[in-house]
């Protein structure tokens, strides 16, 4: 093999522009290895071979065979195209952000006589106003929980509300007006939609004020009922306004800090909100060891901010160095004014000082998490006397009811504890109800073919929920799939069942390994064994739910397709159609008397 040419560097500076653009460094194979953008293309290129760089930087550097350049009009472009394609691409050397969900909203569709409040995810394309972002979707989630029993705006589909003849359960539990039957003026329900929007605007305020008056005018009129609802809502109200307001704050911003400790990095964001504090969020970038904190809070920023919503002002715990820059860009992208900032005074000193502490003892958690998770490992090795230290697990799992239904679920530890990415469920079809011999093996097939080309990385350790029957079985049908290399290991219920009694099985030994019960590597394999278990019986339980629905219907005779669709659509599905009485099922267009009488007798027959 004739060793690799070195790059030709001042060759390739020769021909290099002076303009803005952006620069993609590949190695032999082609791979990209770092994706960097510049305001002078030749300059900056040229500093990685004409000035002594840190030891990370000379590797990287060491592996050039080829740089690729984009001339851009701007800076400013160049930095859009830079971040497009660092999420693109995810090269080696760059500070890699993981987490690139869309910003979840709730959304108020103000074109409907009856707005509906909802959660909202991805692209703002509907009419109607959205209200956000949210740090997650079980904080917004959350809100519309409180904005329910706070204001009693419906929250239901479009379709749903269409086709109601009677009130739900929301308006029996008093969490909605039900606008559909006609329980509510139009005027009342937007009352309770004006404060509902008053409310996600942070002027609560304004809102306890008008639901003061209101409670001494109903006072007045002896309507005393009527008052106590008013009351009872302005003390939910005072509790909230305590737990989320930021003092001295009224618009919006996020409050961005970071903490490394060696090669791990955590940078907690606190989003604020129209003078809301709506909750944090945390998340651990990949980046380089020697990487400065600085470096990293300027990657985060363009990676997390651009081509996404952006608040008017964003703190961080240190300045950075294209802080002007990512200024004018991120303005020209919001079509307002955004401020970034670091040296602040006062009650926002103390707020980033707050989060600032907050991503320290995120991080140290993670850490101890980590160390924990080594230590399990160690003792794993030493337990299953195995060569190396396992760096990735997986672990199947099957549930049924009596054979129905079937599921099989594949999970997937590594050195950092679950990889739920990488987690997968498979609908087992065509075998003998309850063979979970045969369902295990379908699994493995459609598992591992993957992992034969090259889809899936190939576990260090199998563990299987079974014993040696099990095992055996599973051997059997890895071997005919030409899979080979990795530990084999069934986990059985010792006598009495019990968590601690457990018996590990390996392929080849006679006898069964009994950790004691305080062992670290026991109490990983019940942690991964535990996950399986319940990865299958979610999957499972949404099955068999799902083939139910579905089935109950069309196992009636005389209900066709057209029947099914008058029936969905007048009840809004298979929940209110279950809860409905004949009567009100006989209402139905082509549904006579004796085929309600049919289709309620299945529905509680069922359940």
């Amino acid at each position: 093999m004739q060793p690799r040419e070195a790059f030709d560097y001042a060759g390739f500076l020769n021909t290099l522009t002076t303009r803005p653009g952006v620069y993609r460094m590949l190695n032999a194979a082609g791979d990209v290895l770092y994706v960097g953008k510049a305001k002078n293309l030749k300059k900056r290129v040229a500093s990685y071979f004409t000035r002594s760089l840190n030891q990370r930087i000379q590797l990287m550097v060491g592996q050039i065979a080829q740089i690729e350049v984009i001339v851009t009009h701007t800076e400013a472009e160049a930095l859009l195209l830079e971040n497009h394609l660092i999420k693109s691409l995810k090269p080696k050397y760059n500070v890699l952000l993981r987490d690139d969900k869309s910003y979840p909203y709730i959304y108020l569709s103000t074109d409907h006589r009856y707005p509906a409040l909802s959660f909202r995810r991805g692209a703002r394309r509907g009419k109607g106003r959205y209200f956000g972002p949210y740090p997650s979707a079980a904080s917004t989630r959350e809100t519309l929980q409180v904005l329910q029993k706070l204001f009693p705006v419906r929250q239901c589909e479009e379709s749903f509300f269409r086709n109601r003849s009677r009130a739900c359960l929301q308006y029996q539990i008093k969490r909605c007006t039900a606008p559909c039957v006609g329980q509510v003026s139009a005027q009342a329900y937007g009352e309770d939609v004006d404060h509902a929007v008053l409310f996600l605007e942070g002027k609560t305020s304004q809102v306890i004020d008008e639901l003061v008056a209101r409670m001494e005018q109903a006072s007045g009129e002896l309507n005393f009922e009527q008052a106590a609802i008013y009351r009872d809502q302005i003390k939910h109200l005072r509790r909230i306004q305590e737990r989320q307001y930021v003092s001295g704050e009224g618009g919006d911003l996020d409050i961005v800090a970071l903490a490394k400790r060696g090669g791990s990095v955590c940078i907690q964001v606190f989003y604020i909100r129209s003078g809301r504090n709506l909750g944090n969020k945390s998340f651990y970038p990949s980046a380089p060891r020697d990487a400065s904190e600085a470096t990293i809070l300027q990657a985060f920023v363009s990676q997390y901010y651009l081509e996404k919503p952006v608040p008017s002002e964003i703190i961080l715990t240190r300045q950075l160095a294209e802080q002007a820059l990512l200024q004018e860009v991120l303005s020209q992208q919001a079509d307002k004014r955004v401020r970034i900032s670091s040296r602040v005074r006062g009650e926002r000193a103390r707020w980033l000082k707050m989060a600032q502490g907050n991503a320290e003892m995120a991080l140290q958690a993670r850490l101890n998490a980590q160390a924990g998770m080594e230590e399990r490992l160690l003792a794993l090795q030493q337990a299953l006397q195995l060569q190396a230290l396992p760096e990735r697990m997986e672990c199947f799992d099957i549930s049924h009811t009596r054979g129905e239904s079937t599921v099989a679920s594949c999970v997937v530890f590594n050195e950092q504890g679950p990889l739920k990415s990488d987690y997968r469920r498979f609908n087992i079809e065509d075998i003998t109800p309850g063979d979970d011999y045969a369902a295990m093996a379908q699994a493995l097939d459609r598992r591992y073919r993957r992992i034969k080309k090259g889809e899936v990385a190939l576990p260090d350790i199998l563990f299987i929920d079974g014993g040696k029957g099990q095992i055996g079985a599973v051997h059997e049908r890895l071997q005919d799939l030409g899979v080979s290399g990795l530990t084999l290991v069934g986990v059985a219920k010792g006598v009495d069942r019990r968590a601690g009694m457990e018996q590990l099985f390996l392929l080849g030994r006679k006898a069964p390994i009994i950790l004691p019960a305080d062992s670290a590597a026991l109490h990983l394999i019940q942690q991964i064994r535990d996950e399986a278990h319940r990865f299958a019986i979610t999957a499972h339980r949404q099955r068999r739910s799902k083939t139910r629905n579905r089935s109950i219907l069309e196992q009636i005779p005389g209900i066709g397709p057209k029947r099914r669709q008058r029936l969905m659509k007048q009840f809004g599905g298979l929940q209110e159609l279950s809860r409905a009485g004949i009567e009100d099922i006989s209402s139905v267009e082509g549904i006579s008397t004796a085929l309600a009488e049919q289709i309620y007798h299945a529905f509680h027959e069922k359940g």
